[in-house]
């Protein structure tokens, strides 16, 4: 049998404060054609990343609406991980490849877990590449199989891809972050484009007096009367972490006794993390005024929380990036952000609102000494980003569009294959899946013969900067 996730029981109603009792009504109006609906969400790991955040809190919710779900995790040792590791790595650009040996321990795992499988299930869904060969290796039987992919795969190695690609020629849906990451010769006819959300009642997200920020932060080593800078992030090659130190240094010039937090998490799929927190010890061990800290030694979601807010400006100095929760966890505490302009980052922060994309060091450091030198300015910033976070990316959100899918497919109906038709919802952006302003608001554009409309000038741009590559 698959381990399964211990989760706390959660209600929706709870949520009315952030979302407003019209989003919960929807929730119920959708759930009530699925109750008692068998849905099962599979993955790698129950801690230590954005996934198992997000599945944390929707299990039980999809519960409370009356559905049964369950969350499970495939089994694996280090040499396993390693290589789902480097096929994560491969799928977002990397140029490296797979041995014979590797791909001899990812399916030998995969089978042994297609082994553990049991339990009957009108859905199942599977999270990111650890454990997409199960659906090949246990066979479908009556369920409906969903791949979630939560990384950028726009690019991917291409031998990498073609080991992987035959894995997911049986699943009935495939849902990405936004449509460029749907990589090339994609097998699953069947798309959803569904942004990832925060949940604004975990211990993450969840309001902190200023009292007990300072008291949580002052216990591991922080001096709250300084300023402070936080990058939340795996400790991960794409976080770029050498880049975020290398932009403190020079914003520190300006800005006396300016404070940098790494604040990583560890995660049981991540093996590589050790070696890139190694690397960043070793970066800042000189430095009293760099803090590093993970989830394994004392800081977890309620620190995590603290820093956020404490912090002048939070950073996400991404190379790569699937979405970046991060950045909406910041933004949603009135937090500006500095971040590279990577995967979802861009969705979260439109022009003007939540604070800057960057490119390079030198951008950053600007970037950051600006928001630290002018803090009305970034005040703003962070309040726009905010109300931006709290129409787009907050959980019931995130549920309303699971819910769709679920329904799309138990009714045995096309799936509404691009965001940009018009749904229960409303007419969505065809860059980032999110509802549109109504007209005369509306934000459109002509591409050949047809008007889309978008929700914001950079999705607008950054539609038509991809429709060059996009048959």
């Amino acid at each position: 049998m698959l381990q399964p996730v211990d989760v706390g029981r959660r209600r929706t109603a709870g949520y009315e404060a952030p979302v407003g009792a019209a989003a919960l009504e929807e929730l119920g109006r959708l759930a009530a054609p699925l109750r008692d609906a068998r849905v099962l969400h599979l993955n790698a790991t129950p801690y230590g990343g954005g996934v198992a955040e997000l599945l944390r809190s929707l299990v039980p919710l999809l519960c409370d609406l009356g559905l049964r779900a369950e969350w499970r995790i495939i089994s694996g040792g280090p040499a396993f991980f390693e290589v789902t590791k480097r096929i994560h790595n491969a799928l977002q650009g990397a140029a490296l490849t797979l041995s014979a040996s590797e791909r001899e321990t990812y399916l030998a795992q995969s089978a042994h877990n297609a082994r553990l499988f049991d339990g009957d299930y009108d859905v199942v869904v599977v999270h990111d590449p650890q454990p997409a060969a199960l659906l090949q290796l246990h066979g479908k039987g009556s369920a409906h199989w969903i791949w979630r992919c939560h990384i950028d795969t726009s690019e991917p190695n291409a031998a990498v891809w073609e080991f992987l690609r035959p894995f997911l020629t049986d699943y009935d849906a495939a849902v990405f972050t936004m449509p460029e990451f749907v990589p090339p010769a994609f097998p699953i006819a069947r798309l959803a484009i569904v942004p990832p959300a925060i949940d604004p009642l975990s211990p993450k997200n969840l309001p902190l007096a200023d009292a007990l920020v300072h008291d949580l932060l002052s216990w591991i080593g922080i001096d709250p009367d300084y300023p402070l800078v936080t990058q939340v992030s795996r400790f991960d090659p794409w976080k770029d972490q050498p880049g975020v130190i290398a932009a403190y240094r020079i914003a520190r010039q300006e800005v006396p006794r300016l404070q940098l937090a790494l604040v990583g998490s560890m995660a049981l799929d991540d093996p590589e993390g050790w070696e890139v927190y190694r690397q960043i010890r070793e970066a800042a061990a000189d430095d009293p005024l760099i803090h590093v800290f993970t989830n394994l030694t004392g800081v977890g979601n309620v620190e995590v929380n603290a820093f956020q807010r404490l912090s002048r400006v939070v950073i996400q100095k991404s190379i790569r990036e699937g979405f970046g929760l991060t950045v909406s966890e910041a933004l949603w505490k009135g937090t500006p952000v500095v971040a590279g302009r990577a995967g979802g980052i861009p969705l979260q922060m439109p022009e003007g609102t939540g604070g800057y994309l960057v490119a390079s060091v030198e951008e950053c450091a600007e970037r950051l000494a600006g928001l630290l030198r002018a803090p009305e300015q970034a005040r703003e910033l962070g309040q726009r980003g905010r109300e931006h976070v709290r129409q787009h990316f907050l959980l019931p959100r995130l549920l309303a569009d699971e819910l769709r899918l679920i329904a799309a497919l138990a009714g045995a109906h096309p799936l509404a294959a691009q965001p940009w038709e018009t749904t229960a919802a409303g007419q969505r952006c065809p860059e980032c899946g999110m509802p549109v302003a109504a007209a005369p608001h509306t934000l459109t554009a002509v591409l050949r013969g047809v008007t889309y409309a978008f929700c914001s000038p950079d999705c607008r741009d950054g539609f038509l900067r991809g429709a060059a590559r996009r048959p």
